[in-house]
């Protein structure tokens, strides 16, 4: 009887981790949509989109190319929301998770509409250069933010008197 649980439990484990492994690859790869270009002194820099036109509060998925590959270049990036307000320091550039030869940003979403400015230093072979792309962020889709969260809450509400009915029902009946 033993032999047999063990058989039974390694299958399982082994069903589990193949049944797993298909839902790691199901990531689909990065589809740029749009691509806008920078130059980064002598670096030309094509910057993709995964949605176009961005949207505030979007998910989405950047990729940065400089011509010639990312093989023997290192770079920053800096962003500037709209009104001028710059992140505190640059971010270095680094290899798109899903798309490991070209630097990304994955599943970013920008939260305020307006002009965002993205500064990109690049160093190479050739010297370092510095590039800028101003984005125009439209507003986030649908209904505002707050409106959402209270129409979403609704249920909740429901619940929570569904469970102080119950209760108090229950409650009168055991007091008889």
């Amino acid at each position: 009887m033993g032999v047999k649980k063990t058989v039974v439990a390694l299958l399982g484990v082994v069903g589990l981790l193949f049944g797993t492994a298909g839902t790691a690859l199901a990531y689909e790869p990065v589809n740029v949509v749009h691509t806008e270009q920078v130059q980064a002194g002598p670096y030309a820099l094509t910057v993709g989109f995964s949605t176009w036109p961005v949207k505030a509060l979007q998910s989405l998925d950047f990729t940065f190319v400089p011509d010639g590959g990312i093989a023997d270049k290192s770079g920053t990036l800096s962003l500037a929301r709209p009104g001028g307000r710059r992140s505190v320091e640059p971010d270095p550039l680094v290899r798109h998770p899903r798309k490991l030869d070209v630097w990304g940003l994955d599943i970013t979403a920008l939260p305020d509409p307006g002009e965002w400015k993205f500064t990109f230093t690049v160093d190479g072979p050739d010297g370092s250069g510095t590039g800028e792309l101003v984005l125009p962020v439209q507003e986030q889709p649908g209904p505002p933010m707050g409106l959402s969260w209270a129409v979403s809450t609704v249920p909740l509400f429901g619940l929570v008197a569904l469970i102080v009915i119950a209760w108090r029902r229950t409650r009168e009946d055991t007091s008889v």
